[in-house]
């Protein structure tokens, strides 16, 4: 049985309560890149962090969020509030509080109805009309996807209603019987120092009535596991962390009620010559001796699709920085930059005659080796 959880974002950043936008940016850049799934190839414990920090930064990175965030804390730790059959915390399956929790917040209520899941199956109103549950999914794309937008396709791993018993767990032929557990009512009532909230039934999930004769084909869940293939647009600009909310894509609602939504949260892979620091793109290009010390032009490749003529002036040094204006990622009507680093490369091998020349050049130019 799972312990009931919180989800303390502050303590996740490892930032105090006060920290400003810069402090929380700076966190989050570094445990991102401590836990990135590249740099952990099959440690599941870190892709588990690496979601939970960007999970966090969604959060505390938007000041509208932060401050329901921050209303909702003050209400006192959630895991105080319940106990299931026996005693046990939250219940069956215990419960956690998410960033979807964040998302409407007209009734104390909802609130509290949003923070239980049973084993992974929607909840069920009396009437058993019943709005469908989110759907959550981490999707990994390509840098460049992610810099200038663009469209991809996802397949989604969802709980549909079994075609075998039309979602209600039974038998054909077989009628369901009043569950024991909450007297055929669908929900039960527990609480603590005197706070007292309904939720559905555990043992039916609000439905109030169990199968005499499970279904066959779903073991009387009233529910498969299946996935569906949907076109996803990716919004220019998104990071790893980033989050979009698709309306109606989540599962199927019981009873005729609503979809849910589908969340999105983007894992952006590293690029072999591009890095990113907010809108702005920087690279490192190499050149030779007589480029950085005659000057030269230069064509850098950019995320645009599009090479761009840069021009090194006479006399460059290694690790010089140049800046393409406008070159960068565009998002909300602004648009980055793009920083060049220049890389002297100095040839491995040389001719005896080239080894001469060189020679005469420095002494002509007083230098020495």
């Amino acid at each position: 049985m799972a312990s009931a959880t919180t989800k303390d974002y502050y303590q996740i950043l490892g930032v105090s309560e006060s920290a400003t936008q810069e402090e929380i940016k700076k966190a989050y850049r570094r445990l991102a890149k401590q836990y990135h799934p590249d740099a952990n190839p099959n440690d599941a414990a870190a892709a588990e962090r690496f979601k939970e920090v960007g999970e966090a930064y969604a959060v505390l990175s938007d000041p509208e969020k932060r401050a329901q965030y921050d209303r909702m804390r003050r209400m006192g730790p959630f895991s105080a509030f319940g106990t299931g059959p026996g005693g046990a915390p939250g219940g069956a399956g215990g419960f956690r509080f998410t960033i979807d929790d964040l998302g409407d917040l007209g009734g104390i209520g909802d609130l509290f109805s949003s923070l239980f899941d049973f084993g992974g199956r929607r909840r069920r109103s009396r009437t058993g009309v019943e709005r469908g549950r989110d759907v959550e999914l981490t999707v990994e794309i390509d840098f460049l996807l992610a810099a200038r937008g663009g469209k991809t396709t996802v397949r989604v791993p969802i709980n549909e209603d079994c075609a075998a018993c039309s979602g209600t767990g039974n038998a054909p032929g077989s009628r369901p019987v009043s569950c024991g557990e909450c007297g055929g009512t669908g929900r039960i009532s527990f609480g603590q120092g005197g706070f007292a909230v309904n939720r559905p039934c555990p043992a039916c999930y609000g439905r109030g009535q169990i199968p005499s004769e499970p279904c066959r084909a779903c073991g009387g869940s009233g529910q498969h596991r299946g996935q569906r293939t949907i076109a996803l647009t990716v919004p220019a600009g998104v990071d790893s962390g980033s989050k979009i909310r698709l309306s109606g894509q989540g599962e199927r609602g019981a009873g005729g009620g609503p979809p849910g939504d589908l969340i999105i949260t983007f894992r952006v892979k590293p690029h072999h010559f591009f890095e990113r620091d907010g809108l702005d793109i920087h690279c490192t290009v190499p050149i030779n001796i007589a480029q950085a010390t005659l000057g030269s032009k230069i064509r850098v490749n950019t995320i645009h699709g599009k090479r761009v003529a840069l021009r090194i002036p006479a006399g460059t040094q290694s690790g010089t920085k140049f800046r393409i204006p406008g070159q960068g990622i565009e998002k909300n009507g602004r648009r980055g930059d793009q920083y060049v680093r220049v890389n002297i490369v100095v040839p491995e091998k040389i001719t005896e005659e080239q080894a001469e020349l060189m020679r005469a050049f420095a002494e002509s130019a007083g230098l020495r080796w």
